[in-house]
């Protein structure tokens, strides 16, 4: 794997300068506070790479990815793209010889991210993906609370939940073909917090899956996102998770129980975006307890990123830990399909 002197020394580039939430211009900035230096975006809407240039003055710019491959020097490449195109475009990046880092999720299926993780093996290149919110305020302090200080014993069970009653918007998030459904986006980022807090290893995946209210009412007709989706993971040790997002709850847990709603031997845990709810018995008492998280470190991805290309430093978003929530996402799709639980596989 090439190193770095350096993290100046580290030209990144993305493909993908969308609009949708101006990503493209916030990965730039984000690699750039870390030290390393843009040098090139690729994007198919031309109008999108004038703002580029405006954005960032120099910057190189293609409408292709063999172009920006060929004819730049870019050492690091972020792929902000839909969901289905990640496993493509991110091997043809590992097999140039460019480190890459993909939007979340990592793709949508498990033989897609074995495939990218043989791929950037064999070209000796690192892959990883944004996970950004690995550091968020919420999960470092239930991490603090929970694996550190161990508020609540010996954790027993983790539910993540997200969503309400809502017509699905008219994008491309909205097509399972393209996202992979409706667990893909938020479902992501809960199952990748919840990793964090449960110990053991995966076993299996049991899915349920409503799907043709929406869709009807969309034109993405019969290839729209599942209304809901709802999936248990076992572990060899006795712990399950498990993960509802919805489109049609009027009353979602996650407006009482929060995102996250992890149980443990001695006390109940509720993880909202920037607070938590601690439930304890004492005696006959329940004792119930807030407190505000802690500040959000989303930064410390690029720098970590950078810090392991510059001076070795461990990765922390390995694409084997990215892995983890896509074959769970992958079985648990299968599991509602076939209805019947789904093994896990380890590569």
């Amino acid at each position: 794997m090439p190193k770095f002197t350096s993290p100046d020394k580290i030209k990144v580039g993305v493909i993908g300068y969308g609009g949708a939430f101006n990503m493209g211009k916030s990965h730039l900035e984000e690699m750039k506070k870390a030290g390393m230096t843009p040098v090139a975006v690729c994007e198919l809407d031309e109008e999108r790479l004038k703002i580029a240039k405006e954005d960032f003055s120099g910057i190189q710019t293609y409408t292709d990815i063999s172009s920006m491959l060929e004819q730049s020097d870019v050492n690091l490449i972020t792929i902000i793209t839909p969901h289905n195109l990640h496993a493509q475009q991110a091997i043809q990046c590992l097999e140039a010889g460019k480190h890459v880092v993909c939007e979340k999720p990592l793709a949508i299926t498990t033989d897609e991210c074995d495939a990218m993780i043989k791929a950037a093996k064999e070209n000796d290149v690192v892959l990883s993906t944004y996970h950004n919110r690995h550091w968020d305020g919420c999960i470092l302090q239930a991490v603090k609370d929970i694996k550190e200080d161990n508020l609540i014993g010996d954790v027993i069970r983790v539910e993540a939940h997200m969503g309400n009653y809502s017509q699905p918007n008219e994008w491309w998030r909205s097509s399972k073909a393209i996202s992979g459904g409706i667990m893909y986006d938020w479902g992501v980022h809960l199952l990748e917090y919840s990793l964090q807090l449960v110990d053991g290893n995966m076993k299996e995946v049991s899915g349920f899956a409503k799907k043709g209210f929406w869709g009807p009412k969309t034109s993405f007709g019969s290839d729209c996102n599942e209304d809901e989706g709802f999936l248990t993971v076992r572990f060899d040790n006795g712990k399950w998770l498990t993960l509802t997002v919805t489109s049609i709850d009027n009353k979602p847990k996650s407006a009482e129980r929060g995102m996250l709603e992890i149980t443990g031997t001695e006390g109940t845990y509720l993880m909202f975006g920037g607070k938590y709810t601690l439930i304890k018995k004492d005696g006959a008492n329940t004792v119930t307890t807030e407190g505000k998280a802690l500040q959000g470190e989303g930064w410390k991805l690029y720098q970590n990123i950078a810090d392991h290309l510059v001076k070795d430093e461990e990765l922390v978003i390995t694409p084997e830990w990215a892995r983890r929530p896509i074959h769970i996402l992958d079985l648990g799709c299968k599991s509602a399909e076939e209805g019947l639980a789904q093994k896990a596989i380890y590569s």
